[in-house]
């Protein structure tokens, strides 16, 4: 009984000493993540800040890239959500630090898989905001042009131009987060290389249309 006893009190001064020596571990690793969610937030709004100095918000909302996360349930603006990913890249970082830190090496792996994938996101949302916005310019300026020239169903050519354009932008988009594959951004850059040649034939002839009319205006002159 007493060597039991003993025994019992061995265990108990090896688990209190390990507790013990494992406590500075846990303080220093509470500390790291406290200053490293202080940095996240400080970053996130200064990310915020920066983008809507660089009017971001408005060329987001021009277009059509916040009514599409509305109609999403997305309740972030573009400008937040960018933020968002900003802060949560420190915060992964931070974490996967103190993982290798205590040796939790699967979990690292895994957080360091996250945080390679944010900026692939962050970017991705970028060329989807200017992407839409060329696609819209694109309608404008060919929508204009078309009707100029007398051209029948501009506004129908016009629209399909701005979703050739878009549909090739969404290809980059699905390329930069690996998704689909190369066989369907091949695909579709062929398929709007298609329409680009097509849309061009129409624009020559009808600039040619334009062209003779504007001389037999002149000559009658």
């Amino acid at each position: 009984m007493p060597e039991q006893l003993q025994s019992l009190a061995e265990s108990l001064r090896a688990f209190w000493g390990q507790f013990l020596g494992y406590l500075p571990k846990v303080f220093g690793f509470l500390v790291v993540l406290l200053l490293g969610w202080f940095l996240a937030k400080f970053a996130r709004s200064i990310t915020i800040k920066g983008l809507k100095f660089l009017r971001v918000d408005v060329i987001a909302e021009k277009s059509g890239i916040e009514d599409f996360l509305l109609q999403g349930g997305v309740r972030f603006t573009t400008v937040t959500l960018v933020g968002n990913l900003v802060y949560w890249f420190i915060m992964f970082a931070v974490v996967l630090a103190l993982l290798n830190a205590i040796g939790l090496q699967a979990a690292a792996e895994l957080f360091n898989k996250i945080i390679l994938y944010i900026p692939n996101v962050v970017i991705t949302i970028i060329v989807l905001i200017f992407g839409t916005l060329f696609a819209k310019i694109i309608q404008g300026v060919s929508y204009t042009y078309l009707s100029n020239v007398g051209i029948v169903g501009a506004q129908v050519i016009s629209t399909i131009a701005q979703y050739a354009v878009l549909i090739f932008v969404v290809s980059i988009a699905l390329e930069q987060l690996s998704i689909g594959g190369q066989v369907l951004v091949s695909a579709f850059q062929i398929a709007f290389g298609a329409f680009c040649l097509a849309l061009a034939l129409a624009f020559g002839l009808g600039g040619r249309d334009w062209a003779s009319r504007m001389l037999d205006r002149m000559l009658k002159k």
